[in-house]
């Protein structure tokens, strides 16, 4: 997939509104599904900077239960756990049954920044993409549901967000200077998230490629990709109450004093 030879479709304000809570109601009653049937599910997002990792994953989580999920924003690793296997410091942080995990950005920095930067020695970077995938192929072999979303803008539409975030002082904190800097890795970059895709990209674990200029467009999509998914896995419909359990909880709480 060549990313820069991508279309970017819109949604307009009305049609975004129309279908956004609905959306938000439904990944709610598909988390019960997940609670209830005890299965475990990751969502993991990459993406270039200011693709809208972070809005789309406040839009999925908008309703669900906090109980029954956590999102994992991914940074640098610490002098720790730069002592330990790359991988370690995610296998500590995937979902117990009943629970969803998202990851804001991953393991695939490996392949992305630390082979772009040139922190990780060349054939590390490149033994990684096997490794990744027999990863992930022990992760949905072990029965979790695993989406994977890779959100991309192009150049002069992130230009346009750094500027946005530079002009609002409630949004300033989420620009830094690395964001800046990478800029210079662009090409790079490009190229870095295409072998990522071409070589990671798996029958189980396939990638939701999103083009995400139009910041509407992209969530509706990644939460309809979701909700089909677990749709497809599980029974997301409100389970009944056991007939016996609801005649005795009715019957003890009719006595106000119990």
């Amino acid at each position: 997939m060549k990313l820069e030879s991508m279309e970017f479709p819109k949604l307009d304000q009305q049609d975004y509104d129309e279908q956004l809570t609905d959306l938000q109601l439904a990944l709610m009653h598909a988390q019960h599904g997940v609670v209830q049937s005890n299965r475990r599910v990751i969502i993991l997002f990459e993406g270039i900077d200011a693709a809208g990792k972070g809005g789309t994953i406040d839009r999925i989580v908008n309703y669900m239960d906090p109980h029954h999920y956590r999102v994992n924003a991914i940074g640098a690793p610490t002098p720790t756990e730069l002592n330990k296997h790359y991988l370690q410091r995610f296998m500590e942080k995937l979902p117990s049954k009943g629970n969803i995990t998202i990851f804001d950005r991953s393991w695939y920095g490996r392949v992305l920044v630390e082979r772009v930067e040139g922190l990780t020695p060349k054939p590390d970077w490149e033994r990684a993409y096997n490794e990744l995938n027999h990863f992930e192929r022990m992760l949905t072999a072990d029965g979790i549901i695993f989406l994977k979303f890779f959100l991309f803008i192009e150049k002069d539409e992130q230009r346009k967000r750094f500027i946005k975030r530079l002009d609002n002082p409630e949004k300033r904190w989420k620009i830094t200077r690395a964001d800046i800097d990478s800029r210079a890795f662009w090409d790079e970059y490009i190229l870095a998230f295409e072998d990522m895709l071409k070589l990671t990209s798996t029958e189980y674990a396939p990638w939701h490629v999103i083009p995400a200029n139009n910041k509407k467009h992209a969530r509706i999509t990644v939460m309809q990709t979701i909700l089909k998914t677990l749709q497809a896995e599980i029974d997301v419909d409100v389970r009944l109450l056991d007939p016996k359990f609801e005649a005795y909880a009715r019957q003890v709480l009719k006595n106000t004093n119990d």
